[in-house]
């Protein structure tokens, strides 16, 4: 592996355990075996690595949402395949956590990657989520871009009560709560 990618790759993790403000170029040039000068070789400071760690992670979740997303079965099939994959509950989100540091939410570059794909994800849902409407799977009624929201919100909302308890139960039951939501939306 290059340097630049041992480095993106280290900041990634970092940023993953401690947050933006709590990861210093140096903890990043240790972790990634690389000395301060190739650090600034390859990239600018901090934030410019920041912010190739953030669109990789970004890109990572994507692509593996995706992979349930364009699975085969129903909409709800492949949404439920989406929410119950394998995750590292208690570590939390890589991209969901970033909205909790102040340094990133404040600084529109930092935070693009972090809104493109909160975006995607509730894009690709309600695009789900109509289609199962359209295909008469799911309840004609059925509001696609809210809906999508609240998948969102829950899948989010059950990464922090799992980390605030030290258990991934509530993650389970947040992430159960509204599969049975769904499934009453089932025709």
């Amino acid at each position: 592996m290059s340097t630049s990618e041992r480095l993106i790759e280290s900041t990634r993790e970092l940023l993953w355990e401690r947050g933006y403000v709590g990861t210093s170029p140096k903890a990043i040039q240790q972790r990634a075996g690389a000395g301060q000068g190739s650090m600034y070789h390859h990239f600018s400071g901090k934030p410019d690595l920041a912010l190739a760690a953030i669109r990789r992670t970004a890109e990572e979740m994507r692509a593996k949402a995706e992979e349930q997303f364009s699975g085969p079965g129903t909409a709800l099939e492949r949404i439920s395949a989406y929410l119950l994959r394998e995750r590292d509950v208690l570590k939390g989100c890589p991209v969901g956590r970033l909205t909790q540091d102040p340094d990133v939410v404040a600084d529109p570059v930092l935070r693009g990657p972090v809104d493109e794909t909160f975006a995607w994800v509730r894009a690709r849902l309600a695009e789900l989520l109509a289609e199962g409407r359209d295909r008469g799977e799911l309840d004609a009624a059925l509001d696609p871009e809210a809906t999508a929201s609240t998948v969102v919100a829950v899948l989010q909302g059950g990464y922090v009560l799992a980390r605030a308890a030290e258990s991934s139960e509530p993650y389970r039951q947040a992430v159960e709560g509204v599969l049975g939501l769904l499934r009453q939306q089932a025709r």
